[in-house]
């Protein structure tokens, strides 16, 4: 059987530390999965950073913007960390991504590596599911400049300093004022973002294929202050009014320090990220796994 991909990186979980058991293990997956797409015909290169923290150095490599520019198809070996990492980076290019999941929970690398033999071989021909994910742009405004940028696939944090109280926070929608709130900090996330910490700070589910975002507060003093869904076209702006050390985070992996009178303005991102996923698969079939719906009950 010949694959329906060419040219395909191998993007791994690099972080871990190769000398030590996770780093071992790391690379003997990341081996495993280079063997069975080079016997499958595939052209595999290894992604730069993952090439030299696990060691691969017997193998192509290229960078971010060289696989952007010359795969068709990147083979992310990991958790959902991982994969946000990638994500992000690879989106402007439109290569098409698949997880394969060393992680924990894996709500968006959704190929258990015990079995990725068996997926694998099937996407590759062809047989998988076509989903995208929207992305967030974020900047952080000082004085009329912007001082950081980021972009997210998951969440925009603004959390309050480790050690003072509540952060005020002023909110923005479209220009329109909606409230000033007193709470740890708020969470604009996307759809793909609603399992993640704002699923832990009561926020609600949202399908993939929902243009919207979510808005939640992080335990507010108000009770009243809800979680809301906003449309993706929406501009948020959110002013920090009151409330020291606090800070801004893009999908937990890059941080902003925030001083009074700073605005953390969020909008839709032109971009977006292409998952494929096994044929058949389900978000729903992924929430039940991931999240322990039925267990103890009897499916009809």
């Amino acid at each position: 059987m010949k694959s329906n991909f060419h040219h395909v990186a191998l993007i791994g979980k690099y972080q871990t530390i190769a000398s030590g058991a996770s780093g071992s293990s790391s690379r003997s997956a990341l081996e495993a999965i280079l063997q069975f797409l080079e016997d499958l015909g595939c052209e595999v290169v290894i992604e730069h950073d993952t090439a030299h923290n696990m060691g691969l150095t017997d193998y192509p490599v290229l960078n971010v913007a060289q696989i952007g520019a010359r795969c068709d198809l990147g083979l992310v070996v990991g958790g959902d960390g991982t994969m946000l990492g990638i994500g992000r980076q690879l989106a402007s290019y439109g290569v098409p991504l698949i997880g394969v999941n060393q992680g924990r929970l894996g709500f968006i690398t959704d190929i258990p590596y015990d079995s990725f033999s068996d997926n694998l071989a099937r996407m590759l021909r062809g047989e998988y599911e076509e989903d995208h994910r929207s992305l967030i742009n974020a900047r952080v405004i000082r004085d009329g400049h912007c001082v950081y940028r980021a972009m997210a696939m998951n969440d925009v944090v603004v959390n309050r300093g480790a050690t003072s109280g509540m952060v005020e926070l002023r909110v923005e929608v479209d220009g329109h004022f909606v409230a000033n709130q007193r709470a740890d900090g708020l969470i604009i996330a996307t759809p793909t973002g609603s399992t993640a910490y704002a699923l832990s700070s009561g926020g609600p589910l949202l399908h993939p294929s929902i243009p919207g975002w979510v808005m939640v507060p992080i335990a507010p003093h108000t009770l009243s202050n809800r979680p809301i869904v906003l449309a993706n076209t929406s501009r948020i702006a959110i002013e920090i009014v009151a409330g020291r050390d606090a800070s801004a985070s893009f999908d937990m992996q890059s941080l902003a320090s925030l001083m009074h009178g700073d605005r953390i303005e969020v909008e839709r991102s032109e971009h977006h990220v292409r998952f494929l996923h096994p044929k058949g698969w389900s978000y729903f079939d992924t929430l039940r796994e991931k999240l322990h719906w039925n267990e103890g009950v009897t499916p009809t």
